[in-house]
């Protein structure tokens, strides 16, 4: 649609919203991936197509051209989405966009946001919650529920060396003082060579004394478990094991 689109927007318009943050490779839920929203800068008519979200900003509204048309900076597509997203959901989008690729700041995200617009609560809540870190949506849900189920916030994207100083591996999160790592296994960890390189280095996590929980999607929809092996970790190091 967006390919489609491009040649009809006028110079005053551009991709937004939910649309502008899927370009920028952000994570959406299922429920607005088709959802087209074009936003008009300035006074002049508003796009009428079926299928179009149309809205309406100042004519000096920050935009980008980029993937070849024009659309919101990162920074202001995470606020537009403040508007049809969830807290959790604009927290994973805020995490892709200030991870990997650093697409923006914490502080770029702050500034977009515009104060006494009625979204404003749910970007404030949310950007909070945003990390530096998180690499994937399912990583960002853990973190947040893994908080709100009582555990202190973990490290996100832990180097972790033996005493001697041998990088032993990277975990998705982390309790260092502890020596706690939780691991979110997506699909990928299926592959063969992937499978072979956890299970190596794992075993050097446990030979210097750490304490590795393990996660699955499966875990997402019923987290019950997978908590009460990470509260059994704590215990563990509580007793001094």
């Amino acid at each position: 649609m967006v390919d489609v689109l491009t040649p009809l927007l006028r110079p005053d318009q551009f991709f937004s919203h939910t649309t502008a943050a899927a370009l920028w490779g952000a994570p959406l839920p299922r429920r607005v991936r088709a959802e087209v929203h074009v936003t008009t800068a300035g006074t002049a008519a508003l796009m009428r197509r079926p299928g179009i979200t149309a809205h309406r900003a100042r004519p000096d509204v920050p935009t980008v051209t980029a993937f070849g048309t024009r659309l919101s900076t990162p920074e202001r597509s995470w606020w537009e989405c403040a508007s049809v997203l969830t807290v959790r959901e604009l927290v994973a989008v805020g995490d892709a966009l200030v991870g990997r690729r650093s697409l923006t700041t914490f502080d770029r995200l702050a500034a977009a946001i515009r104060p006494g617009h009625r979204h404003v609560r749910v970007a404030r809540a949310a950007l909070e919650l945003v990390r530096v870190g998180a690499e994937s949506p399912m990583e960002t849900w853990f973190r947040l529920a893994i908080v709100d189920a009582g555990f202190p916030e973990p490290d996100l994207n832990v180097e972790v060396f033996d005493a001697g100083g041998v990088f032993l591996g990277r975990v998705d999160m982390a309790w260092p003082e502890q020596r706690i790592a939780f691991e979110y296994d997506g699909d990928h960890h299926r592959d063969r060579d992937v499978f072979h390189h956890d299970h190596r280095r794992d075993n050097g996590f446990v030979v210097n004394d750490w304490l590795v929980v393990h996660a699955t999607a499966v875990d997402a929809a019923r987290p019950a478990l997978v908590f009460e092996r990470l509260r059994q970790a704590f215990a563990a190091r509580s007793r001094g094991a």
